[in-house]
């Protein structure tokens, strides 16, 4: 039987002892707590886990993504900037659906929607990654009767309709005349702020993510060795102490050394290299196309057209990963769309390996 204790402060505390389990709750009116209590009874009859009360309150899918967000800050792990935000529209779309309703035939119904706006077959994939994460949690940690098993058949379905599977390997890069192009209308516009001519040719220079361009700051950058170190650099495995150092070279037709040395000029060796959002900086970028009538062009590809280069260069897999941050080769492999003619360029043009190009910096 429970036991019912009114504290001083009006509130209720409930206790449930039965057989050897015990689960305790406070509760602001009596009645809350006593139907609180026999749902936690019927529970532990039923060998199940007896529930907390944001579990037994959980009646729709908002209800578990709360549940599920609530406990990742609990154990330290809160979601990320893009998770999140996949949560949150997924708690739009589908936050009022009863649990019972989330079965398979309501989630073919919301995959059919998300193509009709537009929603790709990987971000599809995404959205269904999620729904499976909060309905296994919800299950598995609250005992809440959701299942995961739904979730598996509709996106069984949906793949075989062609709505759900892996991202298009996206394979543009910029030839030189649109980058000659980009870099001179960003240097010639009065109105243009942000150097993004620099950063233009620092992207493809480093190979860098926007966000990797502008968050180092000059203690960050070993002004003797030419190396930056880029904290928490993003990794699907592990970004927390993720801490990288890549070397500034110039093997790719821009030298990234001398672009760090333009920039110590230009802050005076204050704050951070590039102070600059870098959101701010794709917007600037995305004008810069749309103006010079370059289509399908993304700052994310002057990534991949650095580390194109940096083969094109002669350096071997895991030297490029070095400088792009790779962990994993298989998916570096995929940056390899090599120009064919750059093969002759090789043969009568060796180019030095990593090792030997940084003892040249070192010792120039």
């Amino acid at each position: 039987m429970a036991s019912f204790t009114q504290l001083p402060s009006g509130n209720w505390r409930v206790q449930v002892r039965r057989k050897n389990r015990y689960v305790a709750e406070t509760f602001r009116r009596r009645k809350d707590g006593e139907e609180w209590a026999l749902d936690i009874e019927r529970n532990i009859d039923r060998n199940r886990s007896p529930k907390a009360r944001a579990a037994v309150k959980a009646k729709t899918f908002g209800d578990i993504i709360d549940l599920h967000i609530g406990d990742m800050h609990d154990v330290g792990r809160p979601p990320r900037r893009s998770k999140a935000a996949v949560l949150e529209a997924l708690k739009e779309d589908l936050g009022s659906t009863k649990l019972p309703r989330l079965d398979r035939e309501r989630l073919i119904e919301y995959g059919r929607k998300r193509a009709k706006q537009g929603a790709g077959p990987a971000t599809l994939a995404i959205d269904m990654s999620f729904i499976r994460t909060v309905a296994t949690h919800a299950a598995a940690v609250h005992g809440i009767e959701v299942s995961a098993e739904e979730v598996r058949l509709a996106r069984f379905a949906l793949r075989h309709l062609g709505l759900v599977g892996k991202s298009d390997e996206r394979d543009r890069r910029p030839t030189q005349d649109e980058l000659d192009e980009l870099i001179e209308y960003f240097e010639t516009n009065p109105r243009q702020v942000i150097p993004m001519g620099r950063i233009v040719r620092y992207a493809v220079a480093t190979a860098m993510r926007q966000e990797e361009i502008c968050r180092p700051a000059w203690p960050h950058v070993n002004m003797k060795t030419r190396i930056v170190t880029i904290i928490d650099r993003k990794d699907p495995r592990k970004k927390d102490g993720n801490d990288q150092k890549v070397p500034l070279l110039n093997l790719t037709g821009y030298d990234a050394w001398e672009i760090t040395l333009q920039q110590h000029i230009i802050t005076r060796g204050q704050g951070r290299v590039f102070p600059y959002n870098h959101r701010s900086v794709s917007k600037a970028f995305a004008r810069g196309c749309e103006e010079l009538k370059i289509e399908d062009l993304h700052f994310h590809d002057l990534r991949h057209e650095g580390t194109s280069r940096l083969f094109e260069a002669g350096l071997p897999i895991e030297k490029v990963a070095l400088v792009t941050g790779h962990k994993d080769w298989r998916t570096l492999r995929r940056y390899t769309k090599l120009k064919p003619e750059e093969l002759h360029k090789l043969q009568t043009a060796p180019q030095p390996t990593l090792e030997e190009f940084i003892k040249t910096l070192a010792a120039s």
